[in-house]
């Protein structure tokens, strides 16, 4: 380009900038006033699980929690279906203004968008990381009158006759399949997944003695072992817990590495204003400071763990890449 059109060139870009940064101020306040007034209506909580059980209970503890401390109700609404990616699909494409919040979890935005092959949402990409809400650890569980009474007794077992010793599930790709599918990986063990078509079949099935353990999460098998109908025998948590004094941790049993949760946490739609998540954020974290939230959510147990937008964005990659591998690793597809 010639000299002499450098000099105009330049002060056509100097206004242009100059505008540009004039727009920009005028907008900032216009901007700064909508997000400072949120929430100016309801806020609606999509819980991708039937309405009834702990999962529907814990989204309305958090919705009821959080609506006090927004000024407005937070109204649930269950999405279930399609190992929960109906309702987090609904959240990822809902308008970025904080009135559409997702109760997610290991199955929405770590298991589901990998294992189903129709899932219209990106977990990374699509969600805006409000906070992590809590882990339901997984535990060994076999029948009351099991045989087995200690890990090493199972995975002796598993040893002994490869692929003899079966382990159960909802499904194929359910959190007990895959808790199950790491611990094997753990031990370099053999066993054979039976998966059911959900319900309590395989619970069923365990306690009459028709398969040998049930990795399950907390918050499914805690019921049956306070009723007796089930013994606990490794939890995968960082200590053991206070409901089960006498049952070691896996780490204790010879397998530190062994650390499979289910867990709970809030998202927003990507691109979601950055102070509507950090009010949004500021306020689940007050929510779980509160003793009657902690209270409740250990009797659903569930270990209340909190962490903020950016720690639950590691936390969901992190998740997200242990379970991809796990899946491709052992072939896993839907039923």
């Amino acid at each position: 380009m010639p000299r002499s059109r450098t000099p105009a060139l330049a002060a056509v870009r100097r206004r242009r900038w100059l505008f540009a940064c004039a727009a920009a101020l005028a907008a900032r306040p216009i901007a700064t006033m909508a997000q400072s007034g949120y929430p100016v209506r309801p806020v609606t909580l999509v819980v991708p699980y039937p309405a009834g059980g702990a999962n529907d209970a814990i989204g309305r503890l958090l919705g009821q929690r959080l609506g006090e401390g927004l000024g407005q109700a937070v109204v649930v609404d269950n999405r279930p279906g399609a190992g929960t990616t109906i309702g987090a699909a609904l959240v990822a494409k809902a308008p970025a203004d904080g009135y559409t919040l997702l109760l997610g979890s290991l199955a929405s935005q770590a298991v589901g968008p990998q294992l189903l092959a129709k899932v219209d949402y990106d977990p990374m990409r699509d969600f805006a990381p409000v906070g992590l809400i809590g882990l339901a650890p997984t535990i060994a569980t076999v029948a009351r009158d099991s045989a087995y009474t200690h890990l090493a007794q199972l995975v002796a077992a598993a040893r002994e006759k490869p692929g003899e010793v079966m382990y159960g599930s909802a499904g194929n790709g359910s959190p007990p399949h895959l808790a199950g599918e790491l611990f094997a990986q753990a031990a370099g063990v053999r066993m054979t997944h039976v998966p059911y078509k959900g319900g309590n079949a395989h619970i069923l099935d365990l306690i009459g003695g028709r398969l040998a353990v049930i990795f399950d999460t907390t918050t499914g098998a805690m019921p049956l072992i306070r009723s007796g109908k089930l013994r606990a025998i490794a939890v995968a948590a960082p200590a053991r817990l206070a409901e089960l004094p006498d049952v070691p941790t896996f780490a204790e049993a010879g397998y530190p590495r062994f650390e499979v949760n289910a867990w709970y946490a809030l998202y927003a739609p990507a691109r979601t204003p950055q102070p509507v998540v950090a009010r949004l954020g500021a306020e689940l974290g007050r929510v779980m400071g509160l003793p009657d939230v902690d209270e409740r959510l250990r009797g659903f147990a569930v270990r209340p763990a909190y962490g903020t937008p950016r720690e639950l964005e590691a936390f969901t990659h992190a998740e997200y890449e242990k379970y991809g591998g796990v899946i491709r690793a052992a072939g896993i597809r839907p039923d």
